[in-house]
């Protein structure tokens, strides 16, 4: 670093980087001063300007989806996306003008003498001591870069303005280059410096050298989780003046090979990815590419959305078990009215149906029998009950069946409407279901006590009178046949046993015929009067479960599709192909530095 001192045991002097980089510090520090007290956007839009179209659809999305998902999914999956939605906000509020690129690598790679390279002048520290960078080194060429400077916490003492032919560069024009501390470096304070700073960059140029090239803490550790943000990524391999052609072309395609292990799309063929290629930061080589690369994707003025786009790429894949069934989710026709139908056996609905059923007919026979079958039948209920009471009491084991049906039902239906869903909505319709499972075998018995008892009062029919007289006559007919006859015996009436003996069979025969006919006419309507009992009582018990647990759990898988529906828009699309001025693969590109290579 410009202020680290190389004094102490040694009794070397302090390290002088001479009058032209004092310059460039001090006017660094007025340039600091100015961006603070002058405000940045002058001429152009704030970044929120340029979010637009499909990338501000998916945050509004995301936005939405955070929202309706905080009282159904853990925090910590949301976490990452609320992250990307407040970073996405700070991000909008800095310049647009200014892309942020990170330079990170590991000790002994190069990064900081590429840094210099790329700035034309000295600006940060090189040498054998490890680790050379202690914190974070800020290259602008251009103002207004400020308050981007203070979100990623460099301080104004390292802030620094390219002097040697930077300024004139128009490429560059709008590019802040960061120099990072190594990411191996055995201090956890530069780590964690690297960490927090690549969280906050709007692209990284990864500087590898021969040696570390395949260092499984690199790529473990950073490329492999970050391979979503490929079209924001570089890959320089740094030193190849070390190499002979023919060793650095093998380390180049091993480098890819290891990439395209890493899940790194490359940029080949116009097709979106990272940039790889090959130059030494020592002789120069490789390095007028690599400026105009960097130069043609920052006039390009895209990074910040892309890198925006792959942080939301990236919080959706960490959300995906969170929102996306295996199968077909809901609850179809079938399960509602198998649900209804539990209900209904739970309340005996087809019981209630049965015995108001029974009663119709047994009424209908019971006003159009002979008096003397009725006088039987009360006989044979007498001795078989003990009472006239044809309904005993139900027993509580039927009443504790009944609500077992009831909350077997509720699970059954809580288990289909759930099966297929991700885990926090399966568990929010599973407890909708049983918080509208409370109290729902007690609504159900008072709704039954509201209706009442369909078998109490059935209903007659109008024929039913002419059927009563009919029978009243052949009662009378038996009754003036056997007073005929009395009569004759004590002789008040002239003897003649044959009209009174046909009167009373008359009366004897017209009774069960006419019980007969009315037993055959009442089963249609009894039938009917049970089935609308039975039908009424299963639509009631229908209509009090859809209340209480299907609109509940119906309002939870709503919630769940339209929370999907937000995460399919989170997903959205992407962009086809990164645009870097005519340089379109990134084969060509590679192509052009291996024959420079050869060249040599």
């Amino acid at each position: 670093m410009v202020d680290d001192e190389r004094g102490g045991t040694g009794g070397r002097e302090r390290w002088d980087d001479g009058l032209i980089a004092r310059r460039a510090s001090e006017r660094a520090a007025v340039v600091g001063e100015a961006e603070r007290e002058a405000p940045e956007e002058d001429s152009l839009p704030l970044l929120g300007g340029n979010y637009g179209g499909p990338l501000r659809t998916r945050l509004d999305a995301l936005h939405e989806l955070v929202g309706l998902s905080r009282t159904r999914v853990e925090s910590e999956a949301l976490a990452e996306a609320g992250r990307v939605l407040d970073e996405a906000a700070a991000r909008q509020r800095l310049s647009s003008r200014h892309t942020v690129i990170a330079l990170a690598g590991a000790t002994g790679s190069g990064k900081s003498t590429l840094f210099n390279a790329l700035a034309g002048v000295p600006v940060s520290e090189t040498g054998l001591r490890r680790p050379t960078t202690s914190a974070p080194i800020a290259l602008s060429w251009s103002e207004g870069a400020a308050g981007l400077l203070d979100r990623l916490a460099v301080p104004s003492r390292l802030r620094r303005r390219p002097l040697a032919g930077g300024a004139a560069d128009a490429d560059l024009q709008g590019l802040v280059l960061v120099d990072l501390p190594d990411h191996d470096s055995a201090v956890t304070a530069h780590r964690d410096q690297v960490d927090r700073v690549l969280g906050l960059v709007d692209a990284v140029i990864w500087v590898v050298d021969p040696e570390k090239y395949a260092d499984a803490a690199l790529h473990e550790r950073y490329l492999r989780p970050l391979a979503g943000h490929a079209e924001v990524t570089f890959v320089v391999l740094n030193q190849i003046d070390r190499l002979g052609t023919e060793a650095a072309d093998l380390v180049l395609d091993d480098l890819r090979r290891l990439l395209d292990e890493d899940g790194v799309a490359l940029g080949e063929h116009g097709e979106p990815g990272a940039t790889v290629l090959a130059v030494s930061a020592l002789s120069g080589e490789g390095v007028p590419e690599l400026r105009e690369l960097v130069g043609r994707f920052v006039q390009d003025r895209t990074a910040p959305e892309r890198r925006l786009a792959a942080d939301i790429d990236a919080a959706a894949v960490r959300l995906r078990p969170a929102y996306l069934a295996e199968g077909r989710s809901g609850l179809d026709e079938r399960a509602r009215g198998d649900f209804a139908d539990r209900l209904a056996v739970a309340v005996g609905a087809q019981a209630a149906g049965e015995a108001a059923e029974r009663v119709w007919r047994r009424g209908a026979i019971r006003a159009c029998g002979t008096p003397w079958l009725r006088l039987y039948r009360w006989y044979e209920r007498m001795r078989a009950h003990g009472s006239t009471d044809p309904r005993p009491d139900s027993p509580v084991e039927d009443e504790l069946t009944a609500r077992q049906r009831v909350e077997q039902a509720v699970r059954i239906v809580a288990d289909e409407a759930s099966r297929g869903l991700p885990t926090p909505w399966a568990q929010a319709v599973r407890e909708a279901a049983a918080r509208g499972a409370e109290g729902l075998p007690e609504a159900l018995d008072e709704l039954t006590a509201s209706m009442g008892d369909p078998a109490a009062r059935p209903p007659r029919p109008a024929w039913w009178p002419a059927a009563v007289l009919a029978q009243a006559v052949m009662t009378l007919l038996q009754i003036f046949g056997a007073l005929w006859l009395v009569g004759q015996i004590v002789g008040v009436v002239d003897p003649g046993l044959l009209p009174p003996v046909l009167v009373m069979l008359g009366g004897i025969v017209g009774g069960p015929l006419v019980e007969w006919a009315c037993e055959g006419a009442v089963k249609g309507p009894a039938r009917r009067y049970g089935q609308e009992a039975e039908r009424r009582l299963r639509e009631a018990a229908a209509a009090c479960g859809r209340a209480r647990v299907l609109d509940p759990v119906a309002a939870e898988l709503m919630r769940y599709r339209e929370v999907r529906e937000q995460y399919a828009t989170v997903v959205g699309t992407r962009p086809s192909a990164r645009v870097v001025g005519g340089l379109r693969s990134g084969a060509s590109r590679l192509g052009a530095t291996r024959a420079g290579m050869r060249g040599r």
